[in-house]
């Protein structure tokens, strides 16, 4: 299976579904942002901190796997030049309608997040990249693209998955079961059930990867970074969110000194 296009079918069919993660900012949203105060989530609720960002006035952004309408526009109201990577068409025709619908410019492209090789080296600011990863069955060549393409003192804003979050079936959640079935880190093509894992594909739903903290923080530390933000953010609702964060979200910077590669 080519993961990488099922998943961005997969995504066009969130979109139809109204995946939260498919809802465009609002135009409160993006008058905010005009106005100097740009909000914009990693993971599913809580803000980044303004402090994380860097200036944003005439700022080269990569919103990486991050189509929707969400972060892009809302970065493009706070005067950066925006591009938006996803491989959904489906979730980029949600940021070019936001840009229109506001009279904002950015720029969409379909790819591949582990394939940044239409940029050249040192291109952005700042790159964001909310939680998608979990698509990707490695997030490594994420981490090292995202270095690349980055200019020295450049920033990467990344939300992902807590791995725990992969060691319950749904079933079991759904439930009220807190029995752990599966090992981490999981993913979708290797060890779900078989049926199950059919049933989903007939659904046309996205599959997962659930990945160690070690390819993704220290992934990103391998890369080159330095993590010098963290924080770790619930999803209302989950069964788990009641006993540990789900989801986490650095921020990383690409070393401005003379050993910044």
């Amino acid at each position: 299976m080519d993961i990488h296009k099922y998943n961005a079918r997969a995504w066009d069919r969130e979109v139809e579904r109204g995946n939260p993660w498919t809802i465009p900012a609002t135009p409160g949203e993006i008058a905010d942002a005009r106005a100097g105060r740009p909000r914009i989530v990693l993971t599913p609720t809580r803000p980044v901190p303004a402090a994380w960002f860097p200036p944003l006035p005439g700022c080269d952004a990569l919103c990486l796997a991050s189509g929707g309408g969400q972060q892009g526009p809302v970065l493009a109201a706070a005067g950066a030049r925006v591009t938006v990577l996803d491989a959904s068409p489906g979730q980029l025709a949600r940021d070019r309608d936001t840009a229109e619908r506001e009279g904002l410019s950015l720029h969409t492209l379909e790819g591949d997040m582990a394939d940044l090789s239409g940029f050249a080296d040192r291109s952005f600011d700042l790159i964001v990249h909310p939680v998608s990863n979990c698509f990707a069955p490695d997030p490594r060549p994420v981490w090292r693209e995202s270095y690349r393409v980055l200019r020295p003192g450049g920033v990467l804003l990344a939300g992902f998955c807590n791995p725990a979050l992969y060691l319950f079936s749904d079933e079991d959640l759904d439930a009220g079961r807190f029995v752990v079935t599966r090992r981490t880190p999981w993913s979708d093509l290797r060890d779900a059930d078989p049926e199950e894992r059919e049933q989903r594909i007939a659904a046309e739903e996205p599959l997962h990867f659930g990945h160690s903290l070690e390819d993704q923080i220290g992934g990103q530390i391998e890369a080159g970074f330095s993590i010098t933000g963290f924080y770790e953010d619930v999803a209302p609702g989950e069964a788990l969110a009641d006993y540990l964060p789900l989801f986490f979200a650095t921020r990383a910077a690409r070393p401005a000194g003379p050993f910044s590669g």
